[in-house]
């Protein structure tokens, strides 16, 4: 169940931060509409190191469907290894 706290709550902020639990965000509303998100410092670390890595993959993706697959001689090639 998402934890939703007006933003003015802030004011006694460590009420709002007792309410953070791992993976769970508090979400903070400004006349009713949603602002901002308080997250653990690990979540968010995880969270973009997610992103990242995604980033990567597409990347590839895009690189494979662009120039193919190599073989493992020319990966070989490519590293120094052969």
């Amino acid at each position: 169940m998402p934890i939703i706290k007006p933003v003015t709550d802030l004011q006694n902020y460590n009420d709002v931060l007792r309410d953070i639990a791992v993976g769970e965000p508090v979400f903070l509303t400004e006349n009713g509409r949603g602002r901002y998100v308080i997250i653990e410092m690990r979540e968010y670390e995880r969270q973009q190191a997610e992103l990242q890595l995604l980033c990567e993959l597409m990347k590839a993706d895009e690189s494979v469907k662009a120039h193919g697959w190599l073989t493992q001689e020319e990966v070989e090639r490519e590293l120094g290894l052969a």
